[in-house]
């Protein structure tokens, strides 16, 4: 870093740093990412320098802060960088990470789509899912709200920002809509986002699976939610089973987001809530890089039990 200020000198022998500059060592422990895909990440991050860091510094401050969800001033003390400094580098990179959303979380295109229901036919063991291209579900992000803020209450009791997401066969994250508090039903939230709005996906023919928080419908979004209890006859039983193993891959996919940033996401998140839209999207675009490397963790037990879902609407999807 040569010609770079003082100020934003790099000291390469601080244990973070070195671990990341030795190229030999395991950066899971400290990023939750292994080497290739924090490469991953550098090259398709915008490079240019923010307060006289460098892009590395930059994007390893981020990516520390998201896995551990520490204060402002205890990652200050572990890079040796000026607290105010890593708040604005922060910012920044959360906004930087979560602007690749369109680029990385992607709908799949129409010569995927029978591809895509033939792996929810295997996931139910049914033919009869093989036009399924997608699960969709919202979880609730817990946060620190401002007093005022009796709109974010769950029905949990707990102040948080919905995270509604729709999922392939895989797990992957083919669209997100972030922002609206806990108190808002799924289905208002549903209506509101693009996918809805737009009627973006599914195509005419195919159908999404969604949990009975859906509305069962054809038009605008066709989704198939299971039969209601208490349940007549078998076929309706078969059916409601058969529908459960296509769904959960959006409960699993949900699950191993939440252990990859376990720090961050099973605590109340400690910033300010308008930024808290983007932090959950940097971290869904994130998954979205490592899961195909196979950098994302298998779910802890009960994961899904613990609070988890999204603040202030990112609108475009």
């Amino acid at each position: 870093m040569e010609g770079s200020p003082i100020h934003a000198r790099l000291n390469p022998h601080v244990p973070v740093l070195a671990v990341y500059f030795d190229g030999q060592r395991d950066l899971m422990r400290d990023y939750r990412l292994r080497c290739q895909s924090v490469e991953c990440l550098m090259r398709i991050l915008p490079s240019k320098y923010t307060q006289g860091w460098s892009h590395e510094v930059h994007v390893l401050v981020t990516l520390y802060w998201l896995a551990h969800g520490l204060s402002y001033s205890v990652v200050s003390r572990a890079f040796h960088v000026p607290k105010n400094t890593v708040c604005r580098l922060v910012h920044t990179g959360v906004e930087k990470i979560a602007a690749l959303r369109q680029e990385v979380i992607r709908l799949p295109t129409a010569t995927a789509l029978n591809e895509v229901g033939q792996t929810f036919a295997r996931l139910a063991n049914s033919p009869v899912f093989s036009r399924c291209v997608g699960s969709i579900d919202g979880c609730h992000v817990r946060f620190k709200t401002p007093q005022e803020g009796q709109d974010y209450l769950n029905r949990k009791l707990f102040p948080s920002i919905q995270l509604q997401a729709v999922c392939d066969g895989k797990g992957l994250f083919i669209n997100t809509f972030v922002g609206y508090p806990g108190s808002v039903h799924d289905t208002r939230v549903l209506k509101n986002s693009r996918l809805y709005r737009a009627a973006l996906y599914p195509p005419p023919g195919y159908f999404i699976v969604g949990d009975g928080g859906y509305p069962c419908s054809e038009k605008t979004v066709a989704i198939i939610t299971p039969y209601r209890e208490p349940l007549e006859g078998r076929v309706k039983s078969c059916f409601n089973h058969r529908h459960a193993k296509a769904r959960c891959i959006i409960e699993r996919a949900f699950g191993m987001l939440k252990t990859w940033w376990r720090m961050l996401f099973f605590r109340a998140l400690e910033v300010n809530h308008t930024i808290v839209p983007s932090v959950i999207t940097a971290c869904a675009v994130l998954y979205n890089i490592c899961l195909p490397a196979g950098d994302i963790l298998e779910p802890v037990e009960d994961v899904g039990h613990i609070g988890v879902v999204p603040p202030r609407p990112v609108r475009g999807e």
